[in-house]
């Protein structure tokens, strides 16, 4: 089912409008606590889902996930319904206002997955949301961060009973906080579960979120793969943005993963991506949510997909064009795909500054040529560009994943 929710404030309205990619608290973005009760019974096993992951555990179709309603990609699901394979065309807009339609094209068998947990997006009344997939919501989160992949890996997104704004703004006060957040781990685990059930043993697969999902993704890693060698086997990589992966000083390895490090090659394999992006104009203040651990042990890692070991690179950004009011270039030249690159626009590179590892991205913005000359994505300084976290690197993970792809199948 498709509906329109009720947005909870006019300023959140304004940023879902502009980007459609909401963010999520601190807390939200990295808490890995909690007992690991299920709030969900398994559901029996589909027919023909059975099956092991490589760990020799069985691997069941758990929870709500054997529903094929509650996936927004999925390779079991109808061309129709699969959220994955809508329009993803890009207008490349160059410095001088040319512009040129690059269109999407999908892998048509694809040697790996991918599987993403979009970030808080929902503007349900409640602490968690429900299984119905907005337009607004998941599904423009879901085309802005992963679907892209789709031209490399299967992409597999299920819808899940996220912590909500409404929870992150104060609202629900009746419902338990640690029970909220378990039940969004469980559906993601749940979801998880069902892929492992239901994909072909052995395949890499790379897992993909940002904020919320990126902090769900973090816990899902400690408790299910990290300490496994055989699913540890399976790990294409991670790219886990706009969270905190915590990683000891100097060092690519530890914190919060003992087996995985940081991706410091594009043909390295089984090792993960992290940043949190501010304007170089504008570095993260002493209270900012993002850039550093929450419990200060350790530096949030940083790994810039464009630089993987270190510098300054022009990153490969894709941006939604349909509702953002910075998308047209000034020349007034139409933009009729629903997004669009500026090549040059912005640089990244990845700093420590005090307590701080983030991705510090310069806007390279020339009022002489007919762009525009600058981008959105900020809410407050606290939380730096958190609505383009994966937008301003899309063109670069895409690359990243190939390259990753045809290492891990040799």
């Amino acid at each position: 089912m498709r509906r329109s929710r009720r947005l909870l404030t006019a300023s959140f309205a304004a940023v879902l409008a502009a980007g459609a990619l909401a963010a999520c608290s601190s807390d939200e973005s990295t808490d890995t606590s909690g007992d690991t009760t299920a709030t969900t019974e398994p559901a029996d096993v589909p027919a023909g889902t059975e099956g092991t992951d490589e760990g020799g555990a069985e691997a069941e179709a758990a929870g709500v996930y054997g529903d094929m309603g509650n996936w927004m990609c999925h390779p079991g699901l109808d061309a129709e319904e699969n959220r994955c394979l809508e329009d993803l065309d890009v207008t490349v807009v160059s410095a001088d206002g040319t512009t040129e339609v690059v269109p999407h094209e999908v892998a048509e068998d694809p040697a790996i997955d991918c599987f993403y947990i979009y970030p808080t997006i929902s503007a349900d009344l409640t602490a968690n949301s429900d299984l119905e997939e907005s337009e607004t919501e998941e599904v423009n989160a879901l085309k802005s961060q992963a679907a892209r992949l789709n031209s490399v890996c299967e992409v597999w997104a299920p819808v899940y009973r996220q912590r909500t704004l409404t929870a992150m703004m104060g609202g629900a006060t009746d419902a338990d906080e640690e029970t909220v957040r378990e039940t969004a781990y469980q559906d993601v685990l749940d979801a998880w579960t069902t892929y492992l059930a239901q994909s072909e043993p052995g395949r890499g697969v790379v897992l993909v979120g940002h904020s919320q999902g990126s902090g769900l993704l973090n816990r899902l890693i400690t408790e299910e793969i990290d300490g496994d060698e055989a699913r540890r086997e399976r790990l294409v990589s991670a790219i886990l943005l706009g969270s905190s992966v915590a990683v000891p000083e100097g060092e690519d390895v530890g914190g919060d993963f003992e087996n995985i490090p940081l991706c410091r090659e594009t043909s390295q394999t089984g090792c993960v991506v992290s940043y949190a992006s501010f304007r170089s104009t504008a570095p993260p203040p002493a209270d900012s949510f993002f850039g550093r651990t929450r419990d200060g042990e350790g530096v949030a890692a940083c790994n810039n997909p464009a630089a993987l070991a270190g510098g300054a690179a022009d990153l490969d950004n894709v941006f939604p064009s349909t509702t953002s009011p910075w998308a047209d270039p000034a020349t007034g030249a139409e933009i009729t795909t629903p997004f669009y690159s500026m090549p040059g626009m912005v640089t990244g590179e990845c700093v420590r500054e005090g307590d701080f590892s983030y991705l510090r991205v310069t806007v390279n913005g020339d009022p002489s040529d007919p762009r525009v000359d600058d981008i959105s994505g900020d809410l407050t300084p606290v939380w730096g560009l958190h609505l383009v976290d994966a937008n301003l690197t899309m063109g670069d993970q895409v690359a990243l994943v190939t390259a990753q792809a045809e290492a891990y199948t040799g």
